[in-house]
């Protein structure tokens, strides 16, 4: 179906609609929309309708394409929320979600968590009635229901972006610590190998944890940043002629109204209260930051015992270099008594004439006995005199 943009809208009345999806492949540049009435749109649609549906600029729509490198990102806008979470990038307006590439195996379980968090409360019930205990088994519904269509959808978001993070350091610390162990037991360059090449994927796994702990910590400090992102209450406060004449690539339908109502009723709460109250999102950030930081926390730790490791490794490797200094130093002064001796036979070897060598034979034995005494006694001196300095262990 063509909407009014260009853009192909495909409706999703089911799950198994987007697993037959998946079959036949999208697009870089397919979307998922999820609206507060439980409606599922699976679409392939250009940067400028997207552009004019949630009422962003293009620079903001750049930071969502996965083939730049840009941070983990949430900004706060006008009307939506742009998220960039690693490979969760979406925007939540006050009652959509549009998500991005919803076939990628990474993003299927966000979008079956969207699903079942932001499905109306009326729906539940149905399902429940019904014995559908599969589709609903959250016992915080009502509390979840009480929250913004905002709020709810970016806690799904930063919730899946937790666990990725947390499930990664696990997976990588189970690695790391047996080959550790083995590094230790047995310096081999098969296992420094290993050890450097799991180093290098902690490096980089500490670096995206950290982005994402860094854009909590830096909304969380700021409450204009925070206040941005309360849509219903800025939905709720704007004129409904100026919300009625955006532009949409839907078909016509009288329940767009209805939705504007629906998220201004959910918000009476927060408009009647200050504008500048951002406690319910400030809890909300501040339950996520912990956890975050926390997996930080267990990559600090694990760096921290790689580099005890490498320590040890060095401490043993400076043993084995000064047990090679010693031995080089017990075959040199080895070597320097040969040598005496080797200057005694060369002397005596000499074919020079000598009054006192005829009939003198037992002279022979008695300079080969003697000199080998005083090499003896020499490298004995040598190697006490090394000791009594240190350069030699006892």
């Amino acid at each position: 179906m063509a909407g009014r943009d260009g853009g192909c809208v495909v409706p999703v009345d089911t799950p198994t609609a987007v697993a037959g999806f998946k079959k036949k492949g999208a697009g870089s540049r397919s979307w998922i929309l999820m609206d507060s009435s439980g409606q599922e749109n699976l679409m392939d649609v250009d940067k400028h309708a997207i552009m004019q549906r949630v009422h962003i600029h293009a620079r903001d729509l750049r930071i969502l394409d996965p083939l730049l490198s840009y941070p983990s990102t949430i900004l706060g806008r006008e009307r939506a929320i742009v998220l960039n979470l690693e490979h969760i990038k979406a925007i939540i307006t006050a009652d959509e979600v549009l998500l991005r590439d919803p076939l990628d195996d990474n993003v299927v379980p966000i979008v079956e968590d969207l699903r079942r968090r932001l499905k109306p409360e009326n729906l539940s019930r149905e399902e429940n009635r019904y014995g559908n205990l599969a589709a609903h088994n959250d016992i915080e519904t009502a509390e979840e229901d009480d929250s913004p269509f905002e709020f709810r959808a970016l806690e799904v978001a930063l919730e899946a972006i937790c666990s990725y993070l947390n499930a990664r350091t696990i997976e990588l610390e189970t690695a790391v610590y047996p080959a550790l162990d083995m590094l230790t037991s047995k310096i081999s360059s098969r296992n420094l190998d290993r050890v450097r090449k799991l180093k290098s994927q902690m490096t980089r796994l500490t670096a995206r944890v950290q982005k994402v702990r860094d854009e909590l910590e830096q909304l969380l400090d700021d409450d204009d940043d925070m206040a941005d992102l309360y849509l219903s209450r800025k939905l709720a406060g704007a004129s409904p002629m100026s919300e009625a004449g955006g532009a949409s690539w839907f078909l016509i339908s009288p329940t767009i109204g209805s939705k504007i109502s629906r998220a201004s009723r959910a918000s009476v709460a927060t408009v009647r209260g200050d504008e500048n109250d951002v406690e319910e999102l400030e809890m909300l950030l501040e339950a996520y930051f912990m956890q975050i930081d926390g997996t930080l926390n267990k990559l600090t730790t694990l760096r921290e015992y790689i580099d005890n490791t490498e320590d040890y490794i060095n401490i043993q490797l400076d043993n084995h270099r000064n047990q090679l200094i010693q031995l080089e130093l017990l075959l040199s002064s080895g070597t320097v008594c040969l040598s005496v001796y080797s200057l005694v036979a060369g002397i005596f070897g000499m074919n020079i004439p000598y009054t006192w060598n005829d009939d003198h034979g037992y002279v022979f034995k008695w300079v080969v006995v003697l000199t080998g005494i005083i090499c003896a006694v020499l490298f004995v001196l040598i190697i006490s005199y090394a000791r009594h300095k240190g350069l030699v262990g006892s």
